[in-house]
Formats: C-alpha cells, sequence, structure tokens
C-alpha cells in the first residue's frame, strides 16, 4: 500500500474542494487556480526535457500562456475565439522568430516541443475555468474529476493486487486489469454522484448517458496517462517531480 499517495489524496482532495467552492464565488479565483496549476505542470514538461537533454523547449513562452487563463474571464467570450485565433500563429511565428536570431541554436525539436506543452498543457488547463463559468459548469465539471479519481483508485487498487496482463512498455506498471477496474471505478462513482443530484437537488440526468460519458472519460483519461508516461520515457525519467508525494 502506498501511504504516500493515500496521504497525498487526503491532503489534496479538500485543497481542490476549497477552490471550486472559492470558485462558486467568484470564477476569477477558479481562473488563477488553474493558471498557477499550468504554471506548476509546464515547469515540470519543460524542465523534464531539458534535464534529459532531449530538447530546450522556450520556458518563458509556456508561462505567458499559462498566465493568459488567469485573465480569461474578462475576455468577452464572443471574442474569445478570434483572440485564440491570433494568439497561435504569433506563438508560432515568434517561436521561429527565435530560431532565426539564435541561428538555429534554438532548433525545430526546441520550438515543437514549446508548442506541444501550450497544447498540452495550457489548452487544457484553460478548458476547466470555461466550463465551471457556463450554466451548472460547477456541478458537471465534477465529473471530469471524479471519472478521473475513480480511474485512478480502481486501478490502482485492482491493479496492485490481481494485475498480470501488462497494457503497455510504455507504463509497465499498469495492467490490463487495473485499466478496466479503472473504467469500472469511473462509472461507480459517477453514477453515485448522479444519484446524489437526482434525489437530492431534483436533477433529472439519465443514468445510461452518465455511465457512457464516464466510460469515454475514463478512456481518454487513461490514454493521457500513458502520454504523460510516453514524455517521461522518451527523457529517461520515472516521476516529473515529487511535487505531490506518492505521484509521478
Amino acid at each position: 500500500m502506498n501511504f504516500k499517495r493515500i496521504v497525498s489524496g487526503i491532503v489534496g482532495l479538500p485543497i481542490v474542494i476549497a477552490v471550486f467552492i472559492l470558485g462558486n464565488l467568484s470564477i476569477h479565483i477558479m481562473d488563477v487556480a488553474m493558471a498557477i496549476l499550468a504554471i506548476i505542470a509546464t515547469y515540470e514538461y519543460t524542465h523534464c526535457f531539458k534535464v534529459s537533454g532531449k530538447a530546450n523547449p522556450i520556458s518563458w513562452i509556456c508561462y505567458v500562456a499559462c498566465l493568459l487563463i488567469s485573465v480569461i474571464h474578462f475576455i468577452p467570450s464572443e471574442y474569445l475565439i478570434y483572440i485564440t485565433s491570433i494568439f497561435v500563429p504569433l506563438v508560432i511565428l515568434s517561436l521561429f522568430l527565435y530560431v532565426i536570431i539564435t541561428n538555429l541554436k534554438v532548433t525545430i525539436l526546441d520550438i515543437a516541443v514549446t508548442i506541444l506543452g501550450i497544447a498540452y498543457i495550457v489548452l487544457f488547463f484553460a478548458f476547466i475555468p470555461l466550463i465551471f463559468g457556463c450554466e451548472n459548469g460547477n456541478i458537471y465539471i465534477w465529473y471530469t474529476l471524479l471519472a478521473a479519481w475513480g480511474t485512478d483508485i480502481f486501478a490502482y487498487a485492482v491493479g496492485r493486487r490481481i494485475g498480470k496482463h501488462k497494457f503497455s512498455k510504455i507504463s509497465p506498471n499498469k495492467s490490463i486489469e487495473g485499466c478496466i477496474a479503472g473504467t469500472v471505478g469511473a462509472i461507480i462513482l459517477t453514477l453515485i454522484y448522479t444519484a446524489i443530484l437526482n434525489i437530492k437537488f431534483n436533477f433529472n440526468i439519465n443514468y445510461l448517458v452518465i455511465s457512457a460519458m464516464a466510460l469515454i472519460l475514463s478512456m481518454i483519461g487513461q490514454v493521457g496517462d500513458f502520454a504523460a508516461s510516453s514524455i517521461k520515457r522518451y527523457n529517461g525519467v520515472k516521476d516529473f517531480s515529487n511535487l505531490i508525494p506518492g505521484h509521478g
């Protein structure tokens, strides 16, 4: 039993709940919280490549992109798509200018890793406050979190005990049994949450639709987990960091 992992969950859950409660008071609190998390994740991502020497991503551009999450709700929603459409080509242009200015000391691989980091980390983190700010978004966003937690908890618990068939060399500790159990766990947690919403708060959410949604979210989450592992394997590191004990 990984007690560090359990303690991290016990400590981390109240923090997550507090952020979401405060986010109900002001959406800008949620924006800032996600910007901070994106900065931490970006540091781990870029540091991983730099330590291995496989690439030298331009970190400051990634951090600027992270900071933009904190002001996402200051931008009128009808203009958000236009601003994003301008921002993306500007970032790509700036990165190629770096290649020219540094006389190829910054390589195409460096800027490719930088662009991947912005798309993989910043863009995905930005969806959380965007969904949270929608009608009933503060309620529905929990489906994503519960599906992720259910997948992680059940996959870890079952995989450690009965996992015999390895899933992929990308993440050798993961088993087919654990992946299946994780999907079942995601469905169970989301159904429990749905029952609470329907019974206690008079929602009318279809359980079959939620089961299908939880299945999809769990599969996406597990693909994301393998994606993160593939980055670590490419760079020859076991963990991105020890920021959260028990989690790499």
